[in-house]
């Protein structure tokens, strides 16, 4: 389900409405509430924090660093080699893991 639709979903029954006692409060059908709680919909942000707050609640938004824990440079060089490619750079990688490994110390 799309995120929007969910949260709409979780905060009304969080709430105690219903579809159509949303829709009074909002001054719309209940089969309008029903199209923002569908997986497919895609309520703006202003709509989405008039839903929220005829339920009692406000939108939060959050900007977030991105970590880098995936780097899509490597993703998409990989999917651009070939199946036997692929396989030649898992067992060069394997052995040269297998070499630094050899030359640590033993951790135990």
């Amino acid at each position: 389900m799309h995120a929007a639709a969910q949260l709409i979903r979780d905060a009304r029954t969080s709430s105690g409405l219903t579809q159509a006692e949303l829709g009074r409060r909002l001054g719309v059908t209940q089969a309008a509430v029903a199209q923002l709680e569908r997986p497919d919909a895609n309520p703006s942000v202003a709509r989405l924090d008039e839903v929220l707050r005829a339920l009692g609640q406000r939108l939060a938004l959050a900007a977030q660093p991105v970590t880098g824990d995936i780097d899509e440079t490597l993703i998409a060089r990989n999917l651009r080699m070939s199946p036997s490619e692929r396989l030649d750079a898992f067992e060069t990688a394997h052995r040269e893991l297998a070499e630094l490994r050899s030359l640590m110390p033993d951790a135990g």
